[in-house]
């Protein structure tokens, strides 16, 4: 884990401009204001935030753009954005708007040399790849796109490899078959990945106890971990979650 902090970063599914959240992406349920979520989420101690444009289209990103400046005028601590992210126009866009960092996800998988000439541009720091995998056998995962609706044939421990060759600051993995579950992270995919890679990693998808955050940091070696309903709903706090990592020995930002 290279020694750094480990983060707590809450992650707001945006659809139609309110944060939702589902199990794997649907049956969603609406969550509250992007911004007063925002605000509260940096009141509690959040590291950074993630916007997530789930049913990101190209009409939707005007919203984006607005939601990022909103956002931006109102928090301080880093936030990214992803979803429907597939031009560096958009990249661009987004950034001037006000967010800190990119997370590319389909269109990086479609176009590598987007990941690459983009963290040329506007800094490896500022660009994430957002990787969404299900598992396919004994230590083998592959690649979805398509908020995880679409198979690739790409396998996970490659492509980590490859994003981090074109550049890119930090992984954001997402275990489609952990979505929402809150029956834990995939603790073998992200080990193995941060294990593969240099870059940071943040763990998602999944968390449904103290324990869970406990071991992604610990024994998958994530940089961070990445939660939504269970901050969303209360279900636990992030002043508690410090206290309770910090109390097991994990260096928390």
């Amino acid at each position: 884990m290279n020694n750094q902090k480990c983060k707590i970063i809450p992650c707001l599914d945006i659809k139609e401009g309110r944060v939702v959240k589902g199990i794997k992406f649907v049956d969603v349920k609406d969550a509250g204001d992007p911004v007063e979520c925002a605000k509260a989420y940096q009141e509690a101690g959040a590291n950074e935030l993630v916007f997530l444009d789930i049913t990101a289209t190209n009409d939707a990103r005007k919203t984006v753009t607005e939601l990022v400046s909103k956002v931006a005028s109102q928090v301080t601590i880093p936030f990214a954005v992803g979803g429907g992210i597939s031009t560096l126009e958009d990249v661009e866009k987004v950034l001037n708007a006000g967010a800190d960092k990119i997370s590319i996800n389909s269109a990086g998988v479609k176009t590598p040399q987007l990941l690459k000439k983009a963290s040329e541009k506007f800094g490896s720091e500022k660009i994430i790849s957002a990787i969404d995998v299900t598992k396919t056998g004994e230590n083998k995962w592959e690649v979805l796109i398509a908020g995880g609706q679409k198979a690739t044939g790409l396998d996970l421990i490659e492509w980590a490899k490859e994003v981090e060759k074109l550049g890119v600051g930090e992984i954001l993995l997402t275990s489609m078959d952990k979505d929402g579950t809150k029956s834990g992270y995939d603790i073998e995919a992200t080990k193995a990945v941060a294990e593969a890679v240099k870059i940071p990693v943040t763990a998602s998808g999944g968390a449904g106890t103290y324990e869970d955050f406990y071991e992604a940091v610990h024994t998958a070696k994530a940089s961070a971990v990445l939660a939504a309903s269970l901050f969303h709903f209360n279900e636990i706090s992030i002043p508690k979650l410090k206290e309770y990592l910090r109390e097991k020995g994990i260096e928390v930002e």
